[in-house]
């Protein structure tokens, strides 16, 4: 494939980049360079271009007014002129965005050959990539980075925001709104952003994002002497652990707050130097009004709580210095500081994982992700110092602490590498470029996916196998949102589905007569009539009753933790307030509830109706009780040997088989004794049997 990446705003170039050289030279860069060089490793990739902006600044650097630069051997820049030489800010490109498309397209119409994908980077690039859609018909994925309908949530409070501001901010998230729903997919980086910020955008549709994590981004080796000497000259005692921040001077990176937090904190003064990386700020750089503010409080803050000599504060680094500090603080004992009023995904945490550096971040937007699955840090709210200063503590005083987090960051690349991003963007840009309609199924076969298809890896390739030869419809059902569904998949290497049954059957995506996939709105009208959602979120508000976390609460869906002796409590007090709903228990630990007309089971009858079948053609596989009603009403039902307990329940009856073996092995059992699948040599205890 050839694939385009845009990004047009910030000083982009071959590395080493100078980050902080501008407000808008940030972790984009960082993160279109890294996602370039990964791609062209992979061999379905035959060359990767990236396009910005051409601009002629010689005191930022010659590079920029070049029209080619080579990154690798199957990658390039190519910098596009729309007729003005100078840089321009983010805001200042909007200006310029109609010429920059013209000339954009009139050098896609000269190629003999256009792009496979384009991949936009903010939605001044994803303007760009889907005109060049509407024109040549060329698949578009965005990426946001950063969102407007978050940030200006999060700077609500701000005084400083003025008419003009909020004008421009207003005008950003209609461009936002037009990239999410225009786009052919939004590719974001963690749960939060993909379930929280993405679809609060009105007409997003969750079918249409996928939230592909990245790896970390270090931009070079470690030059320890250079870190030691850019900060021993601010320092009276440069041996101390280190508290370190990396950030542009911008309001929502809350440095200032950090630094009311480090000062507030009992004895982490005398404990702990803090150093603050916040761009680049020579004195030949030009900053915006909104860096010299920011600089400006942190050097007050630092004046009003006399930290001189506790605290670092260097206007310059470079990249081998800075990834310096980064080993300096893990060697030292230290701890990484994210303490932004809203971080969608947070690159710096990841950075700080690969250099073995335990962390304290904010406990808004992506951090939270990332943090839950490496287990490398704390979480701590970013608005009160006394928390995050408490946190901060807490990890530099217990010593176990320290040490499980530091062991925990050395395995942050199963979780998050850039070669696993690539994999996923290649496959889906694939599935863009060349859609696959789906035949008439005559079969559909609705699978639970923790540990019935999952568990076994053994047993996977089999299973790829039947669906490569066409069997029927294949289906998950599952308790987990399209994103986690998405997520474990992809971490079992199992191909995308062609249905999902969601959130224990609330909510069904299936593909349409052109391959693509969408949110089955007719579902949603068809539970909701009788659905009274904050009435029973009411109702169940309780001491007693303990929800899960927000991002576990769907439209159609409340979860809640507890046994099935609470999902009876929890039964027994919506019947006393006369609401009707499902109240399903699974696990021996989670509840859900939902519409009185959803579940997997009517979930899956719909999904058959849609395809002119009927539930006598559908073969269900499961191992938990929010498994139950599917296994109830298909056709056919698996249950896995490692089913829980809850599954004990269920009666039996010609069309129900348990298997002996389990998760894929079991499943792979089942569809044999349904007739599905030829085995080419039975299991021994079946010989055995028969």
């Amino acid at each position: 494939m050839y694939v385009m990446q845009i990004a047009l705003g910030g000083c982009l170039k071959a590395p080493p980049i100078p980050y902080g050289l501008t407000d808008d030279t940030g972790g984009h860069i960082a993160y279109v360079l890294a996602a370039t060089r990964a791609l062209e490793a992979r061999s379905d990739i035959e060359r990767v271009e990236v396009v910005t902006r051409r601009f002629d600044r010689p005191d930022l650097g010659m590079n920029y007014a070049q029209r080619h630069e080579r990154l690798g051997p199957k990658s390039a820049i190519l910098r596009i002129d729309d007729g003005s030489a100078d840089y321009l800010s983010k805001e200042a490109l909007e200006a310029r965005l109609d010429a920059f498309t013209e000339a954009f397209l009139r050098h896609l119409d000269a190629l003999p050959r256009k792009p496979d994908a384009i991949h936009a980077h903010f939605a001044d690039a994803a303007h760009v990539a889907l005109a060049a859609r509407e024109r040549f018909g060329i698949p578009v994925l965005y990426t946001p980075h950063s969102l407007g309908l978050d940030k200006a949530q999060a700077m609500a409070s701000a005084s400083s925001a003025s008419s003009a501001a909020a004008s421009g901010m207003e005008r950003r998230i209609a461009a936002e709104t037009r990239a999410i729903t225009g786009a052919c997919a939004t590719v974001v980086s963690s749960r939060e952003e993909a379930e929280r910020q993405v679809c609060a955008y009105p007409g997003a549709d969750p079918a249409r994002v996928h939230c592909i994590s990245p790896g970390a981004t270090l931009p070079a080796a470690p030059d320890r002497a250079a870190a030691r000497a850019l900060i021993a000259p601010w320092l009276k005692d440069a041996d101390k652990p280190m508290i370190l921040a990396v950030a542009r001077p911008v309001e929502k990176k809350n440095l200032a707050g950090l630094v009311e937090a480090y000062a507030n904190a009992p004895g982490l003064r005398e404990r702990a130097n803090l150093v603050i990386l916040a761009g680049l700020r020579g004195p030949t750089r030009q900053g915006s009004d909104e860096q010299r503010r920011v600089i400006a409080g942190i050097e007050a803050a630092l004046r009003h709580h006399k930290l001189e000599g506790r605290v670092a504060l260097p206007p310059e680094h470079d990249a081998a210095t800075l990834t310096g500090l980064y080993a300096l603080a893990a060697e030292g004992h230290g701890v990484f500081a994210n303490p932004a009023l809203t971080e969608p995904f947070g690159l710096t945490i990841l950075e700080a994982a690969a250099s073995g550096l335990p962390v304290v971040a904010t406990c808004r937007g992506g951090p939270s992700d990332i943090v839950a699955r490496i287990g490398h840090g704390l979480l701590a709210e970013p608005t009160d110092p006394q928390v995050f200063g408490a946190a901060l503590s807490r990890l530099l005083t217990e010593a176990d602490l320290h040490t499980r987090c530091r062991a925990a960051a050395q395995g942050h690349d199963e979780a998050y590498s850039w070669d696993g991003w690539a994999a996923r963007v290649a496959q889906l840009m694939a599935r863009l470029a060349r859609p696959c309609p789906l035949a008439a199924p005559s079969r559909i076969l609705a699978s639970d996916i923790d540990n019935t298809l999952t568990g076994d890896s053994a047993a996977l390739p089999e299973f790829a196998r039947w669906r490569a030869g066409g069997h029927a419809l294949f289906a998950v059902a599952t308790g987990r949102s399209i994103t986690e569904a998405r997520r474990i998949l992809a971490e079992w290497e199992i191909d995308e589905p062609d249905a999902f049954i969601t959130s224990v059957g609330s909510e069904i995506y299936r593909r349409d007569a052109q391959g693509r996939f969408g949110f089955d709105a007719s579902w949603a009208r068809e539970i909701e009539s009788d659905w009274h959602r904050e009435a029973i979120r009411a109702t169940l508000d309780s001491p007693s009753i303990r929800p899960q976390p927000p991002i576990e609460q769907r439209p159609w869906k409340l979860s809640y933790f507890g046994d099935a002796r609470q999902a009876m409590r929890i039964r027994n007090r919506l019947d006393m307030a006369g609401l009707a709903a499902r109240v399903i228990a699974s696990h021996g630990r989670l509840i859900d509830v939902l519409p009185v007309r959803a579940g997997k089971g009517a979930a899956i009858a719909h999904l058959a109706k849609a395809y002119g079948l009927t539930l006598e053609h559908c073969v269900a596989a499961g191992d938990s009780g929010n498994d139950e009603c599917m296994l109830r009403a298909a056709g056919r039902a698996i249950v896995v040997g490692n089913a829980d307990a809850d599954l004990a329940r269920l009666p039996q009856r010609p069309g129900l088989y348990r298997s002996r073996e389990s998760h894929a092995a079991g499943l792979l059992d089942g569809l044999a004794w349904a007739g599905l699948h030829e085995r080419a040599e039975a299991p021994a205890w079946r010989m055995a049997a028969e």
